[in-house]
């Protein structure tokens, strides 16, 4: 993974933290978002922590050229497709930032004072890629946000026509996604198979335009699916 913090000292507490956990590896770090984009286009990383304020290019910013440099991915049935994940570190105070973020691609949010194990954990449910980060900081701030999210907007159009467009399954597998249900979790409520799951998950996903399950949390916001 790539961890971008304009402060020293935190990108390497983060990084102390991750590369003792034997299934995790820091294979960069940057100081903002102009280092971000080079090393990304210089190195593989399966994900990204990524501080939203820093001199220079923003962590907004630095997601958006990150993520259109991936652009021609294919999502999976988890929501995976050829470029990172990217988690942003954030604080609650930030709204119009956590928004940005949001719109930018980003697959996750940490606040950046949370515990170890909770930053661990968020790492490795964005790197499976099978379930958003539900019970932590995604799930209340996008509850936090959601006002922001329901205003009217050409985009928002876009995506209520989409949602539309789903079979009646697929709706019911998009509802337990914006739940945050993960496959086996919907597998076991609609009493299907996990394969059928993740082709549900593929074909929903294509359709709503989302590069990953996150993303198709948003879109349930947007268009009243979900409300806090």
């Amino acid at each position: 993974m790539v961890i971008v913090d304009d402060q020293h000292l935190v990108r390497s507490g983060f990084a102390m933290l991750i590369n003792s956990q034997p299934d995790l590896t820091v294979v960069s770090q940057a100081a903002n978002g102009e280092e971000a984009v080079r090393a990304l286009a210089a190195t593989r990383a399966d994900v990204v922590m990524m501080d939203v304020r820093m001199p220079g290019m923003d962590g907004i910013e630095a997601t958006r050229r990150i993520l259109a440099a991936h652009a021609g991915g294919t999502p999976d049935g988890h929501g995976r497709d050829a470029g990172p994940r990217i988690v942003v570190l954030t604080t609650f105070d930030l709204d119009e930032y956590a928004l940005s973020a949001i719109h930018a691609g980003a697959s996750g949010f940490l606040l950046k004072d949370a515990p170890p194990e909770e930053l661990l954990e968020a790492i490795r449910t964005v790197h499976r890629g099978d379930a958003v980060i539900a019970p932590s900081t995604t799930r209340r701030l996008l509850d936090h946000v959601a006002p922001l999210l329901r205003r009217p907007s050409p985009e928002q159009s876009a995506h209520a026509a989409a949602v539309a467009r789903l079979t009646a399954r697929e709706r019911e597998v998009f509802e337990l996604i914006a739940q945050g249900l993960s496959n086996p979790e919907i597998a076991a409520r609609l009493f299907l198979s996990e394969a059928t799951v993740k082709t549900h998950v593929g074909h929903i996903l294509a359709k709503l335009e989302a590069r990953d399950r996150v993303q198709a949390v948003v879109m349930a916001y947007e268009t009243g699916i979900v409300r806090p």
